[in-house]
């Protein structure tokens, strides 16, 4: 099955060497995104909470360029700066899922591009 990178104008701009969105097969696997406003550049103002809010609204974004939704989501990997953040991460990711329960790992890790405090991937299910 080949990988083919997607189409992902809505994603902020790439760090690196990478795609934002990648198909393969019937899945769709997203890079981590951080809390950055597309629009500025820069992390979103607020702490950790915002930038919840702003990275899942970036995972949102590029999904719809894929023609997925977060409802399409199976599997979910935060990573956070400190654990001490987690009921706030929790809370804003409950909203966004809003109902919706993908399986998900949460991590701590020592740092995140950008200074970030947050990041979210997922890969979704999105059959041809």
């Amino acid at each position: 099955m080949p990988v083919e990178p997607v189409p992902t104008p809505s994603a902020p701009a790439s760090a690196g060497p990478y795609s934002p969105a990648v198909r393969a097969g019937d899945w769709l696997a997203l890079a981590g995104q951080v809390g950055i406003d597309p629009a500025t550049g820069s992390l979103a103002d607020g702490g950790v909470e915002a930038q919840t809010r702003q990275a899942l609204a970036n995972v949102a974004a590029v999904l719809g360029d894929c023609g997925a939704t977060l409802a399409d989501v199976a599997k979910t990997t935060v990573f956070l700066l400190d654990m001490g953040d987690f009921p706030v991460m929790n809370e804003v990711y409950a909203d966004a899922f809003a109902g919706h329960r993908p399986a998900r790992s949460t991590v701590a890790v020592a740092a995140l591009p950008l200074g970030a405090r947050v990041e979210v991937e997922v890969w979704a299910y999105m059959p041809r």
